[in-house]
């Protein structure tokens, strides 16, 4: 994507996912790489803080003899969620009346 709109974007789209159902680490990542151009090793961080924020939680579940991680959206991330879904639509219709998007035409 052409467009970088921060960490902000990124923490929405954390919890888009996890607001769909519990994952683990790589799932997590290979979801939002359709959308977001980032790796493993800078999607941790962000998890790790909404962890920290109370916006996540983790357990573990045995795969093939080894733990897991899995990370599951609290109440409190469930409300995060939905101010930036709101948020993000909010943006999204003012940048699409700017730019002259599809009810402009």
């Amino acid at each position: 994507m052409l467009f970088q709109l921060g960490s902000t974007l990124l923490d929405a789209c954390v919890l888009a996912v996890l607001h769909k159902g519990d994952a683990y680490g790589y799932t997590l990542t290979q979801q939002v790489k359709t959308v977001l151009d980032i790796s493993e090793s800078t999607l941790y961080p962000v998890l790790r803080r909404l962890q920290k924020e109370d916006a996540l939680e983790t357990y573990d579940e045995p795969y093939q003899g080894r733990n897991r991680r899995y990370y599951r959206i609290t109440e409190k991330g469930k409300e995060l969620y939905t101010y930036y879904f709101n948020e993000w639509n909010n943006y999204k219709n003012s940048v699409d009346s700017l730019l002259g998007g599809a009810n402009n035409e």
